[in-house]
Formats: C-alpha cells, structure tokens, sequence
C-alpha cells in the first residue's frame, strides 16, 4: 500500500481515533476483570495478525519470525510491555491520567537514545523532559496529598517505558544496518502478552457482550491501527508522527468523558497541558529545523 503525504496524514489521524476507544469501550464491560481484559485484547489481536500479517507480508512472514535475530523477539518483548500495562493500568486509574502518562514514551526514548546508544540531546528536548517531568510530578503530588494509590500510575508508566526501550533496540538495530519489521514484533507482543495474562485470568467471567467487545478492541483498536501505522511510517517524518500520535490523548480523553462521562479532574487537565504543550513545542521546533 502506497500514500501521498496528505493520505498518510489522514490515515495518520483514524489511527489515533482508533487507538483512542480502549478507554471508553473499556468503561463499558459487564463482567470482565482486570486480567480476563488484558488476556482478552491480546488474544483477539493475535488472531487478527494472523489473517492480517500473511495477507500484507505474505506467508513467509512466519517463517521470517523463526529466523529473526534478538532484535526481533526483543521489540516483541517490548511490545508486550506496552500492550499489557496500557490495559492494566485503564483497569485501575481514569482514561486521561493513563493516556497523559503514556504520552512521556518520546521524551523517555530520547532520555534512552542518550544513556544507552550515545544520542545527543538537542536543549529543545532538554527543556521539554524538565517541563513534561513537572507536569506529570504535579499530577502525581496532587493524588498523593489526596491519600490515593499510585499502584495504577506506576503501573501506566511502564508503557512509556517498554515504548521507549521498544524505539532504543531498533535504533541500534538500524545503526547497524538490521532493521526490525514491525508487523511481525507487534504479533510477538500481543502473543506473549496473552500467554502471560491466561493464567491470571481465569476462571473466565466475560459476558458474550464483554467478548464481542473485547475482540472489537483487538481488531479496530490494535491489529489494523498498528499495521496502517507502520505504514504511515514509511512516508511520515517522526516528528509527525509523533505529533499526530499525541492526537490519541485528546481523543482518548473526550471520548472517556461523553462516552462514559469519565470527567478528568483540573489537575490531570492542568498537568496534562504541561506535558502535551512541552511535546508540541518541541517536536514542532525540531520539525522547523530540520525544514
């Protein structure tokens, strides 16, 4: 599949809708817990890969995932990470407070890039890790001083966490000329991830309407945005990709709130503000000089 840059930008956007309906969708299961959803999701994006990967890639992707190299398995084990907190973590704390938190992913994979591969820090980003730290510092003092439990909190920043070691391993894999195809490590990812949630999961309790549900989110909300994703990778710069990507906040967020009027508290506004307005300053600077 080939795009234009404005296609590219447009398919850009559904894709941030489309990663943007756990929360609500989420807030709407019968009777599904904690773990049962995790193992859920995982489990129908692993058979949606399954019809989609060959279809895109051919039948030799299989085969290609048995000889990758570590890179490979490491990006999958990555992609577990991220897979499995994201849903943990909407099981325990409000939709905006996972979603800001996960937006850190760019500013911890620069932090990453600079510790373990030698990545010089421009002052823009400098300046933006210290005004996205301080915003996510005010979000997480303001639920401590009203005595509540930062288990969930911990738990959501674990995804931008695996994300930024996820983009540290194929940012050492690419210097050295062995790129990881991302198809097959996002199959990896959500396989893992449901082997080691089933155990934790049973006995089953999801309802016929928690599973059309659930496979809904592992088809519409993972398999098909993360492929079209990658596509849209190959025409888009990273800061517009990163930018773009910043839209599943705001959406994310407005749909918890009308969908399931899951109203965000003014700290987790005013926090979220800091932490998003410092990523759009600066990938919007790093976008005018490189133009």
């Amino acid at each position: 599949m080939k795009l234009s840059h404005n296609r590219a930008v447009l398919v850009m956007v559904a894709v941030t809708l489309m990663w943007s309906i756990a929360g609500v969708v989420t807030r709407h299961l019968e009777h599904a817990q904690r773990f049962e959803v995790t193992f859920w999701r995982s489990f129908f994006t692993v058979l949606s890969l399954l019809v989609i990967l060959p279809w895109f890639q051919g039948r030799e992707v299989f085969r290609r995932i048995g000889r990758a190299e570590a890179a490979l398995w490491i990006s999958g084990v990555c992609w577990c990470g991220m897979f499995t907190f994201f849903m943990l973590g909407i099981t325990m704390i409000s939709v905006a407070n996972v979603l800001i938190t996960m937006s850190l992913g760019p500013l911890l994979t620069a932090l990453a890039a600079r510790i373990f591969i030698g990545h010089r820090i421009p002052e823009r980003t400098w300046v933006a890790i210290v005004v996205a730290g301080c915003g996510i510092g005010y979000i997480y003092g303001s639920q401590l001083t009203k005595g509540a439990s930062l288990t969930g909190t911990m738990v959501a920043l674990a995804v931008p966490i695996s994300a930024a070691a996820n983009w540290t391993v194929m940012q050492h894999a690419h210097a050295k000329g062995k790129d990881v195809d991302l198809l097959p490590a996002v199959l990896i990812g959500a396989f893992l991830s449901a082997l080691i949630m089933l155990p934790l999961a049973l006995p089953f309790q999801a309802s016929a309407f928690d599973l059309t549900l659930l496979a809904g989110l592992g088809l519409f909300q993972l398999a098909i945005p993360c492929t079209l994703a990658v596509i849209c990778a190959r025409v888009l710069k990273a800061p517009e990709v990163s930018l773009l990507g910043l839209l599943e906040v705001v959406f994310g967020i407005l749909l918890a709130w009308l969908g399931a009027n899951e109203v965000p508290g003014p700290n987790v506004l005013a926090g979220g503000t800091l932490v998003i307005g410092a990523l759009v300053v600066n990938e919007l600077i790093g976008w005018r000089q490189r133009r």
